[in-house]
């Protein structure tokens, strides 16, 4: 007697790899926090708003990744306001559980790049000590105490993995 094939629809397999999406954690690149900063900050900005005009509308669908383990996201995010229409570009890295934004530009078509990263950055505040190019060589940058100018380490004798 032949084994009994079952017939499943296309749609219990999507069913499925949508469960399993959700249960590992995946969700819409739309719903990223570095796209959520970006639309915040482009919507706010003089000059984003100088640029494309208000209101502002999010015509498409979010693109990019997001790489939870390596902490890395790219994503492309299509704007239009009454004046332009372009592409928000932002790119983060992970830090800890938190993402930061490291780029965030305002691409419109046919035209240069707006820069907003140091506006944001601005905007939120940023705890990266800022580099100063003037400063005196070996000036310490915080107040914590310089390193010791000898350091001895005492080991044990033998051979280290030997009884």
């Amino acid at each position: 007697m032949p084994a009994a094939v079952i017939h499943r629809p296309a749609w219990f397999f999507a069913a499925g790899a949508a469960a399993l999406m959700v249960a590992a954690g995946c969700s819409r690149i739309g719903d990223h926090p570095l796209v959520t900063a970006a639309k915040e900050e482009v919507t706010l900005n003089e000059r984003s708003r100088a640029l494309l005009g208000q209101p502002l509308h999010w015509p498409g669908p979010v693109t990019g990744r997001a790489n939870e383990v390596d902490g890395i996201a790219a994503m492309q995010i299509p704007v239009a306001g009454p004046k332009l229409a372009g592409t928000v570009i932002v790119e983060g890295k992970k830090f800890g559980d938190e993402w930061g934004v490291t780029l965030l530009e305002v691409r419109p078509e046919g035209g240069d790049k707006l820069s907003l990263t140091t506006d944001l950055a601005a905007r939120t505040g940023v705890d990266t000590p800022a580099f100063d190019p003037n400063a005196a060589a070996g000036t310490p940058t915080t107040g914590t105490a310089p390193p010791p100018a000898e350091i001895s380490i005492d080991l044990p004798p033998g051979i280290p993995g030997q009884e």
